[in-house]
């Protein structure tokens, strides 16, 4: 007879209510929390959902706007009036779920690049000790140019790709309406026969 494998045993979500008055109640710790709390759940990359109180829709995604909101307002923003005004351009197109994916994939390359250079950092100089993060800090600083010239080839290479991709998706739209006629763009002419060199 086979044994029966075991049930994992996985963390369930954690649960966040939010009431009418703005209020986050944290139901794991039976607590009333604030938005610099769940920024700190994000840090430690817990799992948890905002829902609301009443209706129970999903309201994570507008928590988490919040705090990016929040972050942007105070001390150095991240993202440039250029880049906000090209994403809110992206709303709406036919590359929105495309760009969403594309900034997702960046990210992770980065956040990858950024835990890569850490872990090596830790292994050299210990973990989370005081030398360790004022060398990583050091390192960062003197690195700062050799690191966004690093980011910035990666950013032209995607760029190019995205470029190319375009370039096909139009293309393969061609070959497919050749021949057909639309309001504002004129026919494609039929293709010439190749001369019979017999």
């Amino acid at each position: 007879m086979a044994a029966i494998p075991e049930a994992k045993s996985e963390t369930p979500v954690r649960l966040i209510k939010k009431y009418p008055n703005r209020r986050l109640y944290d139901t794991k710790t039976s607590s009333y929390i604030t938005l610099a709390d769940v920024k700190q759940m994000v840090l430690k990359q817990e799992e948890f959902r905002v829902v609301d109180a009443k209706t129970t829709e999903d309201l994570t995604r507008q928590i988490l706007l919040q705090i990016i909101l929040d972050e942007e307002s105070g001390g150095v923003p991240m993202f440039s009036s250029d880049l906000l005004s090209q994403m809110i351009r992206s709303y709406g197109s036919a590359m929105q779920g495309f760009m969403g994916t594309y900034l997702e994939k960046n990210i992770e390359a980065f956040q990858s690049l950024q835990k890569t250079l850490q872990d090596q950092s830790n292994r050299m100089y210990g973990d989370n000790s005081r030398a360790s993060q004022e060398l990583w800090s050091q390192f960062m600083n003197l690195q700062g140019p050799a690191m966004q010239s690093l980011m910035q080839a990666y950013m032209e290479q995607s760029q190019k790709m995205f470029a190319q991709f375009q370039d096909q998706m139009q293309n393969q739209a061609r070959s497919m309406f050749a021949g057909f006629s639309f309001p504002g763009f004129p026919a494609q002419p039929p293709a010439k026969p190749e001369p019979d060199t017999k």
